[in-house]
């Protein structure tokens, strides 16, 4: 997320100045850095990247004083100063951790260059300066201040900042066997991305190894690049085949030693998702899925040993989810144990009772408490208040499209308190200070730009009325055009919806209707939240245009309405989430002001697969389909993925095979676009072709575009985003005409 502007006013009668915190909204292809705003330790005050240096602010006063300063940011030898895409604040606040010169590896830029402002002396130093350019990942100090720790080409490096020594904790590194970070499916699937962390004695650190070396490779042709054709290889495992090897290691830094820990279980059958020093006893705990991922386990393990043991266990009968908070798509987000009582307990999140509850989860063997009781779903921690024993959460139990903030005592003997405000219906968030203090507090609905506020927590008063949200909804609302519905199907089943209906609509007319799908357990598409309704890919407004959009989440997808809800598309996907869009759709083809002969369909990604299905499986109520970056056969991608989701394929084939669209692709009647990109590492272009193949076979006749070297998002290359959109929206004029009848 980006901090764009935030409004504060100082005094009422002298000034008012505005400082406007909005919130980019991005789509799953998307990315982001987040690093430009860091809370103090003592959470009174927070530090903000500011023309082009690092600005501290006092709360709740507002007074700043410049941290680092633009010429402090400037190397020697240089006239420009870093461009600090992260930062990062040392234990002892006495150095800054900067991240610059960045490269993308998968989703997001994590390699780039490393360089640490010491505050009390003000020099500037680089990290890992004999080591590739551009080529170190996930620095962090060490406790104690003294060293820096590193992973270049997936191997582990520690660096005194004293002498700038470099010393390799890690030399067996390679493209298979990944040390300190993770492969493809893991950073795709578990978020997965920094890999070792310091013990806190700053004497050893614990890291991941992934060893890919019996990975099947799959190859990507560049044919643009170059007058030969160039093979891009990746280390991808396809559902159904064996995963990477998996196992955690403690490396001690005065010897370069390590010990493995002893975790039961084929290293091939199950995979290491968490993993962290406990802070009071300087044991690991770490956390192992099964290959089914239906099954969880606790261990704690001791480093110097490396024997463990189970201390908790938890199973299903469809998965296990894993909890994770914040923006997967940050640089620094990292799935960590939610540490309380000094470590001697987590709070751990299960769906064991049919709803996301959290739960107190003792390490010494005592008994667990349930915290958040009632049938609704916990979404996500803000905040723990160990002192006056509270935990603040957010929860939605009205409206599964909305998210709201909670409060409830720790012991779970309490009743559920909402601390959001009522006049502010719509989507919160919370980004709470260390101590609990203050938070940015953000809102947005489907009418209401994202703005942001500092608040103090324990009241949620903002600590400057006049420039509050609320205080500021004129400037943020806009014209109410999404209409939130619900929609019972033929089936009993409910679904969210939304729609926008054309501009100057008459319901004595006949207008297009053009549904926005997921509809897989990635992702929801009816949030209460501002871009709701708008169609990126489409150039102009689709209701000036006279077009009605609609999105409708089906059961299985990741709504707050129970696990019953969510896991009911357990080895179902392209079978469940298919036929409840077209029970759907059909309640909606009794509207007298649709038109039944324009009903078009579009989605990317798992959205395109569905699309794909919805066109072969219920032909006759979509007319025109756009897929984008859809997979055409359940077995050509990750194996965590679609094994998690619908179990092995090797024991239930029949299942890949209902849900795959390529089944169908003969039963195709309608106006079919497939677009897809070359180079797209995630769903990969083979499925386009296996498509083809399908629709060649049975003389279906369809439009196609690949995009040569574009990626899952399809945005590289000059021209490449107005290219789609422009393909995009004149397929969908020509064969789904807007405007009312």
């Amino acid at each position: 997320m980006h901090i764009i502007t935030l409004i504060f006013s100082f005094k009422k009668k002298l000034k008012t100045i505005f400082f406007f915190i909005l919130f980019v909204l991005l789509s799953f292809q998307g990315s982001s850095q987040s690093g430009g705003f860091k809370w103090s330790k003592d959470g009174h005050s927070y530090y903000s990247v500011q023309n082009e240096g690092i600005v501290q602010y006092t709360l709740p006063s507002y007074t700043s004083k410049v941290l680092i300063s633009k010429k402090q940011l400037t190397p020697a030898g240089s006239d420009k100063p870093l461009a600090v895409s992260y930062f990062n604040i040392s234990e002892d606040e006495q150095k800054v951790l900067l991240f610059t010169n960045t490269k993308r590896v998968w989703r997001i830029n994590t390699k780039g260059d490393y360089w640490i402002s010491n505050l009390v002396t003000g020099q500037l130093q680089q990290l890992g300066k004999t080591l590739p350019e551009s080529s170190l990942m996930f620095a962090k100090i060490s406790p104690d201040g003294k060293l820096a720790a590193y992973v270049s080409d997936n191997n582990l490096y520690v660096e005194n900042l004293s002498t700038s020594k470099i010393k390799a904790l890690t030399t067996d590194g390679t493209t298979t066997l990944i040390n300190g970070t993770f492969d493809w499916v893991y950073e795709e699937e578990f978020f997965c991305r920094d890999g070792f962390r310091w013990s806190p004695d700053s004497k050893s650190i614990a890291y991941w190894q992934i060893d890919a070396s019996d990975t099947k490779t799959f190859y990507m042709i560049n044919n643009t690049d170059s007058i030969y054709s160039q093979i891009i290889p990746i280390e991808y495992p396809k559902t159904g085949e064996t995963p990477s090897a998996c196992k955690v290691g403690v490396v001690t830094v005065d010897d370069a030693k390590t010990t493995w820990m002893s975790i039961p279980g084929d290293a091939r059958q199950n995979y290491l998702v968490r993993m962290e020093f406990i802070p009071s006893t300087e044991k690991l705990l770490i956390q192992q899925l099964n290959r089914k991922q239906n099954q969880s386990k606790l261990f704690m393990a001791e480093p110097n040993s490396g024997v463990s043991k189970v201390i908790y266990e938890e199973k299903d009968d469809a998965w296990v989810d894993i909890y994770r908070t914040g923006n997967k798509y940050d640089i620094d987000f990292t799935n960590n144990f939610i540490w309380h009582n000094d470590g001697k307990n987590i709070l751990w999140t299960s769906e064991k009772d049919g709803w996301r509850h959290l739960y107190n989860l003792s390490l010494e063997g005592k008994e667990e408490q349930l915290i958040t009781k009632g049938h609704y779903d916990f979404i996500d921690l803000s905040y723990i208040d160990s002192k006056k024993g509270l935990v603040y959460f957010l929860a939605s139990p009205d409206n599964a499209t909305q998210s709201y903030l909670y409060k409830t005592p720790l012991n779970g003997k309490g009743s559920l308190e909402l601390m959001s405000p009522k006049s502010l219906q719509g989507t919160h968030g919370y980004n709470v200070s260390p101590t609990g203090a203050f938070a940015v507090h953000t809102f947005s609905n489907h009418f209401t730009k994202p703005a942001s506020e500092i608040i103090s927590l324990a009241n949620h008063k903002p600590i400057n009325t006049e420039g509050s949200i609320e205080a500021n909804l004129s400037m943020l609302q806009e014209t109410k055009k999404v209409e939130f519905f619900k929609i019972t199907t033929a089936d009993g089943v409910e679904m969210d919806g939304w729609m926008v209906k054309p501009t100057n609509f008459d319901a004595s007319k006949k207008y297009p209707v053009v549904f926005y799908v997921y509809s897989e357990p990635g992702t929801a598409t009816v949030k209460d939240t501002y871009g709701t309704g708008r169609n990126r890919n489409y150039m102009g407004d689709m209701a000036d245009d006279g077009y009605i959009y609609i999105s409708l989440d089906n059961r299985g997808t990741p709504a707050p309405k129970g696990s019953a809800w969510r896991k009911s598309i357990y080895s179902k996907i392209g079978q469940i989430n298919i036929r409840d869009q077209a029970m759907a759709a059909k309640e909606i083809l009794k509207w007298n002001f649709v038109d039944p002969e324009r009903m078009a369909v579009w989605g990317w990604s798992g959205g395109g697969t569905t699309t794909l299905n919805l066109m072969f499986q219920y032909p006759e109520i979509y007319k025109t389909g756009i897929s984008v970056a859809a997979i055409s056969n359940l077995l050509t991608y990750d194996n965590v993925y679609q094994e998690r989701y619908m179990g092995l394929p090797q024991e239930n084939m029949e299942d890949y095979v209902k849900g795959s669209p390529a089944t169908y692709a003969k039963n195709l009647q309608g106006n079919l676009l497939v677009i897809h990109g070359t180079g797209d590492d995630n769903v990969h272009y083979q499925n386009a072709e296996i498509l083809i193949n399908e629709l060649v076979k049975y003389n279906k006749q369809f439009q196609f575009m690949p995009y040569p070297n574009r990626t899952h998002g399809i945005r590289e290359g000059e021209g490449t985003t107005k290219h789609l959109n422009t393909l995009f929206t004149n397929y969908l004029k020509m064969y789904c005409p807007p405007g009312g009848r």
